[in-house]
Formats: structure tokens, C-alpha cells, sequence
């Protein structure tokens, strides 16, 4: 029935909200910018009716959640960065009936979903950024799911992944992408020394295993990569821990994707973190390497899952 058109893994970082702004930041980060505007002009080709967005600034402590209210409108302050983010306006609409069929085929697969339709929860700056640059004219409903997930397994998240895009294809009438909305490496600038690694990744390590990451996707090492994934969350400090690129895979189809990323906005650093935004064609898949969902199986501690 429906399709998944198009999946990306996209920076949300706030430098991009300060760079619109007048000072000494003005414009820095155009180059993110005009990825996002370029990854909305293609799924506006496409014929996205809905964005999928995870999250990982949204935490959650128990279960997966989708906030698909109808409509949310305000002015947001990020409580991590108030002097980046500061009463940045937003209005987009939401997406009930797509949330309520992609929580109940999660469920039906094994994943412990819920879908938020009734709801004064606003989306967190994980789907506002890009969503600023990317749907300004609110021409795209808007799905948001938690993806910083602190108790759940990676291997959940990739079998959410895969529900999600089955309940696109099977059971809703539309055309639909997702955005994995996080860094590669996410080790903040040590207090006191932000200035100086605004444009910076926090260590060469990070900065050489990030571009070592970026240059299996780039040539579609797909095996290779969902291997070192729960290890690489840990020890090269990912954003999230990684839920929302275990999220993204799973929807391609896990280590049996053969696919190639296409890099829109080169590898950068800000505030010692590593980012990207880069997009995967949608191939063909019956999901058979995605993995089944670790939480179900308490007592296995199955091949590449992560207890994180």
C-alpha cells in the first residue's frame, strides 16, 4: 500500500538555530543548512506526505513512543542550550493515524510502542531543527519517536525500525520518509573550553573513527558496521547511544543492506561532536537479518545486541 521513499541520517545541531542569528556565529553552519533544505526539496519530488523523525533528544526511561498529536505550535528553549536555542517560534501538524498504525505493527512484532495522538507533549529540537529548514511551510505532517533510549536494547530498535517501514507498505496510504536525527560521536566539549571546539571534534580518535564509519557507508559495509555498532555506541560516545541509526538500519534491512550513503553535508564538528547529513536509497528487503527484539528474550544475550 504505502512506500518508505527516503531515509537520512541528519544533524539537529543548534548551531545551525545560532548561525540565522546576528553575531559572531552568523552563518557558520549554512552548510547543514542547506542540507536540510536539500533533503526537503526531495522528499517534496518524492512525494512524502510524512516525516518520521528519531529523536534522540527525546529521553525515555521505559517503552518506545511516538508523539503524533494533531497539531503542535509555540516557542521553544532548549534547557540544554538556552543561549543557543531561545524562543525559536514552530507550528507543524502531526500525523494520528500513521503514529496509531506504526505503534500497533511495533507491538504486533514484539516492540513495546506507544502512540501520543492526545497530547500536550511538544517535539524535542531533535525534529525541530530540521524541521525548520526543512517543512517552513508545514507542507509535511510530522511524526516524532523517542530515540534516546536509556534502558532498550539496539537490537529493539532495529526491529522497530523494520516494523515501521512494514506498517508503511502494508497498512497505511501514503508516502513517508525517515530521518535518524543524531551525531556519529557526541563527546561534548569539556565546561569552559565550548569556544574553542566549536567547529571541532573533541579527539582525533573520535574524529578518525567517525570518518572510518562514514567511508563504510559511503561503500555500504553494512555487515561490517551493524557488527561494531553496540561497541562503537559505547566507546565513540554516540548520540543517543546510537538508537536512532540501529532505528534507520533496521528500516533498510539491517546488515543485509546493500545500499550506498550519499554525503549532502560533509563530515563537521561543533562543540566537539561529529556530524553528517547523508541520505540511503530505499532497496528492496524482506527484513530477514534485521534482528528480533532482544527484550523478548530476556534470558539470551543474542550475537551483536547491546545491553546498553
Amino acid at each position: 500500500m504505502g512506500k518508505l521513499a527516503l531515509v537520512a541520517k541528519i544533524t539537529h545541531v543548534p548551531s545551525m538555530y545560532l548561525s540565522e542569528l546576528d553575531g559572531p556565529r552568523k552563518g557558520f553552519r549554512q552548510a547543514a543548512i542547506d542540507g536540510h533544505i536539500e533533503i526537503g526539496k526531495r522528499c517534496r519530488e518524492l512525494g512524502v506526505d510524512t516525516i518520521v523523525v528519531f529523536d534522540t533528544h527525546w529521553l525515555v526511561n521505559a517503552g518506545y513512543h511516538i508523539n503524533c498529536a494533531p497539531h503542535w505550535a509555540g516557542n521553544y528553549t532548549s534547557n540544554e542550550l538556552p543561549h543557543f536555542i531561545s524562543n525559536m517560534a514552530f507550528e507543524y501538524d502531526g500525523n494520528p493515524e500513521l503514529g496509531r498504525i506504526l505503534a500497533a505493527e511495533c507491538n504486533a512484532q514484539g516492540v513495546d510502542t506507544l502512540a501520543h495522538d492526545a497530547t500536550t507533549l511538544d517535539p524535542e529540537y531533535g525534529t525541530l531543527v530540521p524541521m525548520r529548514y526543512m517543512n517552513e511551510d508545514r507542507h509535511f505532517k510530522v511524526i516524532s519517536v523517542s530515540a534516546m533510549c536509556t534502558v532498550h536494547y539496539l537490537n529493539d530498535s532495529a526491529r522497530l525500525g523494520w516494523a515501521m517501514r512494514e506498517a508503511i507498505e502494508k497498512h497505511y496510504d501514503g508516502t513517508v520518509a525517515f530521518f535518524a536525527s543524531g551525531s556519529l560521536s557526541h563527546r561534548f566539549a569539556q565546561n569552559g573550553l565550548a569556544p574553542e571546539f566549536a567547529t571541532r571534534v573533541w579527539s582525533p580518535f573520535l574524529e578518525t573513527l567517525d570518518h572510518e564509519v562514514v567511508e563504510m557507508w559511503k561503500r555500504g559495509d553494512w555487515k561490517t558496521f551493524c557488527e561494531m555498532l553496540p561497541e562503537y555506541a559505547v566507546k565513540g560516545h554516540g548520540e543517543g547511544f546510537m538508537h536512532d541509526t540501529a532505528m534507520m538500519l533496521g528500516a533498510l534491512g539491517w546488515s543485509d543492506y546493500e545500499g550506498q550513503a550519499e554525503v549532502l553535508t560533509p563530515y563537521f564538528g561543533s562543540s566537539g561532536t561529529g556530524q553528517i547529513n547523508c541520505v540511503f536509497p530505499v532497496t528492496p528487503q524482506d527484513g530477514s537479518a534485521v534482528p528480533g527484539p532482544q527484550a523478548s528474550v530476556e534470558a539470551g544475550f543474542a550475537p551483536g545486541a547491546s545491553r546498553i
